[in-house]
């Protein structure tokens, strides 16, 4: 019975978010509040279609650490130690001062030192999940104000061991908590020994399960390894996610890394999905029926708080407005350590049932305010903050270029050369009045859109040359423009073999932007190294002819590892066998030169 029990929720959980989220992201609210608006309705709150969402909460909550694992993955040692100004500057900053208003204001509404320093302490927290995620959805995370937030972010996951401490201290009967210089030694002990695993152990033994063949063993070997640091973490009292995030970093420069994020990323998704849906279910409707006005005006009231500590940091900082807004939204709400922290000073007395309650509430409902927040900046604010209007387009050529970059002003100026004029389009208004100091005509707008195509003249185009920067909004342009005109010739910019397969999958052949320029680089290599010039230029020519056939063959097959790496271990020792051949040819008719 408890089995079946067991799959009827898992078919709710994934019922309600097959449903409500896809509604969700096409209506433009994003994918974060679809969650959170599905577990609101299955919660016992509502449907009553799950009785009990704390279970749910704490299991689903690994999904924020596989998220911090993975983000730890794409920054090297060198990325974190560049942030560390805004890391301790901006974060400590961020932390210290929230508790220290947030306290002082509990305090003067007649709350108790204790108690309003556990409120500030839970406040100051933000959400990882829903900043990171939104962040990473609407493409802003490399943006300054995304990495001001992931690092404040960082900063609050490393604040843990002393609000632990703090949280201890405060308690009624503190001198029974375990918190002490042994539990500090200790914590330090495993992050050094998570430090050192990494270095000696983790590779050699990735290199033995990699070689076993067996894509699940290699799959069961990273939640493991991820899973294994979670615990040691928490063992000593620390944070899950800043023991994975910190594994995640010193697996950056691993061979493994690409593996890593491909077998991970599948299951981080469904859990950060499951912990929203969490999140949402643990909205009690009935504490808010019967205050409502309490639950939302002081959730918006600390949503705006913190919007003004953070942009005033920001600010404070040298943010471009733009940035600092968006820094002030990401991290505006109360995350979800704001629940473990609640959760320990309830059951240190230091707070009563009925104040964590309602703290519980305000956390909830300010988690739902984030993502509408983030809509509104998307989609209305950005115009306040200096976004500009796409140009009218005044003319119609023969040839449209979207992507005036490094890529698509070669094309241009190769065209201009012969006297061809081109419609030149860009995304980045920075780029657009850098070109036009240069004597260039370029259009603001956004070339995936179906209208800005019209307007250029793409129905009676020649030619449509794809050089924008974003892989995602290629393949976007590529798909409308085979769609909508078929026969238009289209040359397109591929940044890797990845997109490179994915424009191939659609019908147009995509240019390597660095393959090339990189055969070239590799001919001067081997002239260097004392091959001759005919030598080197047939040399180069064999590779380019097996790169595209090896293309071609491991795009069949790009989802299935094995056979991925079967292809890429014959086609080095073809090549190899190809070149060693072309090696003997050359000797052979050198030999028969001397003779005569």
């Amino acid at each position: 019975m408890g089995e079946s029990n067991f799959l009827i929720q898992v078919t709710i959980y994934l019922a309600s978010a097959i449903i409500i989220v896809p509604l969700f992201k096409r209506l433009g609210l994003g994918s974060v509040l679809g969650y959170l608006i599905a577990g609101i309705l299955i919660g016992p709150y509502a449907l009553k279609l799950i009785a009990d969402p704390e279970h749910v909460l704490h299991f689903a909550e690994f999904g924020v650490v596989l998220m911090l694992f993975l983000v730890g993955l794409e920054l090297e040692s060198q990325k974190v130690w560049a942030l560390r100004n805004i890391l301790f500057g901006l974060g400590g900053l961020q932390v210290l001062g929230t508790i220290g208003v947030i306290s002082a204001a509990a305090h003067l509404m007649h709350f108790s030192w204790p108690v309003a320093i556990v409120i500030g302490m839970g406040v100051a927290m933000s959400s990882t999940a829903i900043g990171l995620t939104a962040l990473t959805e609407k493409k802003m995370l490399g943006t300054p104000g995304g990495q001001a937030s992931f690092a404040t972010l960082l900063f609050q996951d490393l604040s843990v061991i002393p609000i632990f401490m703090l949280l201890a201290l405060i308690a009624p009967s503190h001198h029974d908590a375990g918190f002490d210089l042994w539990a500090v030694v200790k914590a330090i002990a495993v992050i050094a020994a998570i430090i050192l695993a990494s270095r000696t152990l983790l590779r050699p033994i990735m290199r033995m399960v990699a070689q076993t063949g067996i894509r699940e063993i290699f799959v069961a070997f990273s939640l493991l390894l991820v899973i294994g640091i979670s615990l040691a973490m928490e063992s000593v009292g620390l944070s899950m996610a800043l023991g994975t995030f910190l594994a995640g970093v010193l697996l950056a420069d691993s061979e493994y890394r690409y593996e890593l994020r491909l077998d991970i990323e599948p299951v981080k998704g469904l859990l950060l999905g499951l912990f929203f849906i969490a999140v949402g279910m643990s909205v009690d409707l009935s504490l808010l029926a019967n205050s409502p006005m309490m639950i939302f005006g002081f959730a918006l009231l600390i949503v705006v708080t913190k919007m003004t500590i953070l942009m005033g940091l920001g600010r404070l900082f040298k943010y471009p407005f733009r940035d600092t807004l968006l820094f002030g939204i990401a991290l505006s709400q109360i995350g979800e350590f704001a629940f473990v922290i609640f959760g320990i000073a309830l059951t240190q007395n230091s707070i009563p049932q009925n104040i964590y309650n309602i703290l519980n509430a305000i956390v909830a409902v300010s988690m739902l305010i984030t993502p509408l927040l983030l809509l509104l900046y998307d989609r209305y604010l950005t115009l306040q903050c200096g976004e500009r209007p796409k140009d009218v387009i005044e003319e119609n050529n023969s040839v449209i270029i979207a992507g005036f970059g490094r890529f698509g002003q070669i094309v241009g100026r190769v065209l201009m050369a012969k006297g061809i004029t081109a419609t030149l389009i860009d995304n980045d208004p920075n780029q657009i009045d850098l070109m036009r100091q240069f004597g260039w005509r370029c259009y603001y707008g956004d070339a995936s859109s179906l209208d800005l195509l019209e307007e250029a003249g793409i129905a009676e185009a020649k030619l449509l040359v794809i050089a924008v920067n974003d892989p995602e909004a290629t393949l976007n342009i590529g798909k409308l423009v085979k769609a909508r005109w078929p026969h238009l010739a289209v040359v397109t910019r591929a940044r890797s073999r990845t997109d490179a397969f994915d424009l191939r999958d659609i019908g147009l052949d995509p240019i390597r932007e660095t393959f090339y320029s990189s055969l070239v680089a590799a001919k001067q290599a081997l002239l260097a190294i004392g091959e001759t010039p005919t030598a080197a230029a047939k040399i180069i020519k064999q590779f380019e002819r097996h790169d595209e056939e090896q293309l071609e063959a491991a795009r069949t097959v790009r989802h299935d590892m094995n056979a991925l790496l079967s292809i890429s271990a014959q086609g080095r020792q073809y090549l190899k066998d190809l070149l060693a051949l072309e090696q003997a040819d050359i000797e052979q008719g050198a030999a028969l030169g001397a003779e005569r």
